[in-house]
């Protein structure tokens, strides 16, 4: 028996071949699943003589579907899956030099055709876990985050096809991992292929939206959707949280709506040779929004300046680049 709380749950997810059909979880990852299953009723029922509440027997599910967040850390090992469901195209580890490391580049491209089954599962109060399998689970959006003192964490957003409990639990399995932080963290501007550091850092976020079509439901398809395509501008912004350290760095360039290069990287362990554990966000065009920088009191001046990414015409507008030790995603 598993213990009786949170403390006893898993989440593992698998790519699907055919959209909406079931594959046994093969990737397990540290984090909270908060997926939940959708449905729209109808409710039958005319006026009858005497009849003073709506009849039961006529209450049907006309459409139905899940979704919800995924929300963990950012790891050294296993985030391929997922980066690739947020990103499309189909990429491939690619080995760096003869070392056990290994080089996945995402940038940003169609989603078409990737679906995972995601499964959580949740323990009762007796200790019995039950597993609750999302079927055809697409990301629509993943937000990055690192602050002052603590981790890189993502919070991703899935919209899926289905839920059902008569899987089974698939048993988790997990990697011996490290997890990116702020230690770790540097943010680069500049011209593109050119970027410097910049200090006075204290938080950012990275925010990368795919707003994909419902998916229906049609008629003849049992209330579910289908698989969603996107139909609207994917979206790149975030916000840089900075002490007022070099005024050329952030303020000018918000002064001037001068765009920008950006990239935001995390260097962790040494994997071999010159390669390291590594997560890299690149956007080579962003412009910053925010305000002028104000004295609001004897402390140190912080601003918040949000940005967004835009096409440079001629770049992956966001490109995730991560060194593990995975060799398939």
């Amino acid at each position: 028996m598993a213990i009786g709380s949170g403390l006893g749950s898993s989440f593992g997810l698998a790519p699907e071949v055919t959209y909406g059909t079931y594959v046994a979880p093969s990737r397990f990852l540290e984090g909270t699943a908060q997926l939940r299953k959708r449905k729209t009723t109808y409710q039958g029922g005319g006026m009858a003589a005497g009849r003073m509440v709506h009849p039961g027997g006529r209450r049907y599910v006309t459409t139905r579907g899940a979704g919800g967040n995924l929300s963990m850390g950012v790891y050294s090992k296993g985030m391929g899956l997922l980066l690739g469901g947020l990103m499309g195209g189909t990429v491939s580890p690619v080995q760096q030099g003869a070392t056990a490391a290994y080089l996945q580049t995402h940038p940003l491209a169609d989603p078409a055709g990737k679906s995972y089954t995601m499964q959580a599962g949740v323990p009762d109060l007796g200790g019995t876990v039950r597993p609750y399998t999302y079927l055809g689970c697409q990301i629509t959006a993943a937000e990055f985050s690192c602050e002052v003192n603590g981790g890189l964490t993502v919070s991703i957003e899935v919209d899926a096809r289905d839920v059902s409990e008569a899987q089974t639990l698939a048993a988790p399995s997990y990697p011996v991992v490290n997890e990116f932080h702020f230690a770790q963290a540097a943010l680069k501007l500049g011209t593109y292929g050119a970027e410097a550091l910049v200090d006075g850092i204290r938080s950012m976020s990275l925010r990368i939206e795919r707003p994909k079509h419902d998916g229906g439901p049609y008629m003849g398809s049992a209330g579910l959707r289908s698989q969603g395509v996107l139909n609207a501008w994917s979206a790149v912004s975030g916000t840089i949280q900075a002490d007022y350290l070099t005024k050329a760095d952030l303020a000018d360039r918000f002064a001037s709506d001068t765009p920008t290069a950006l990239v935001w990287e995390f260097v962790g362990p040494l994997i071999a040779s010159t390669y390291y554990e590594t997560i890299r966000f690149k956007v080579p065009m962003i412009f910053l929004n925010g305000d002028t920088p104000t004295a609001d009191g004897p402390g140190v001046v912080s601003t918040s300046f949000p940005w967004v990414g835009q096409h440079d015409g001629t770049n992956a507008p966001v490109t995730i680049e991560y060194i593990s030790s995975d060799t398939t995603l």
